[in-house]
């Protein structure tokens, strides 16, 4: 085995690194041009993680916690701790979003419910179909998976 197969540096400096060789030993890759995804993506992962951390949380009609949410103040709460202001209303934020489509959501990733032209809620995209999301009066944050294909995607920027 030679110094470039055990050094990731090196590999890297002498260019016969592959993405998969650095991320079996650890290593990352920096694409030019792609810093603000990467940011984004840290920032859905922050806010996907706050949305969790508040599991069973009451539903409050015009809540946005830290204790009790309605749909729109969970995912306003949740970006605001990852350091991203929201709009406060479930259509608000879908006008502020950059929308995308269902083949390129991702985890952090909004997902708004919709009735022809109209958002009515919205919920955090946690994967696998599913979403982190206050429902509605009487329940509690939960994941959920989706149940409906009357839904929308926005990411934050």
């Amino acid at each position: 085995m030679t110094a470039l197969n055990r050094v990731p540096s090196l590999m890297v400096r002498a260019g016969t690194a592959s993405a998969l060789t650095l991320a079996a030993v650890g290593g990352s890759v920096v694409v030019p041009g792609l810093a603000g995804d990467a940011s984004a993506a840290t920032t859905a992962t922050k806010a996907l993680k706050v949305a969790a951390s508040k599991k069973g949380a009451p539903y409050r009609y015009g809540a946005s916690g830290p204790g009790r949410f309605d749909c729109s103040g969970l995912t306003l709460y949740s970006f605001k701790q990852a350091g991203k202001k929201l709009p406060r209303t479930a259509a608000q934020q879908y006008n502020k979003t950059h929308h995308i489509s269902s083949g390129h959501r991702k985890a952090g990733d909004l997902v708004f419910f919709h009735s022809g032209s109209s958002v009515y809620h919205v919920g955090i995209y946690a994967g696998k179909g599913r979403i982190w999301h206050a429902p509605k009066t009487g329940d509690v944050v939960r994941l959920q998976k989706i149940w409906t294909k009357s839904v929308w995607y926005g990411r934050v920027n």
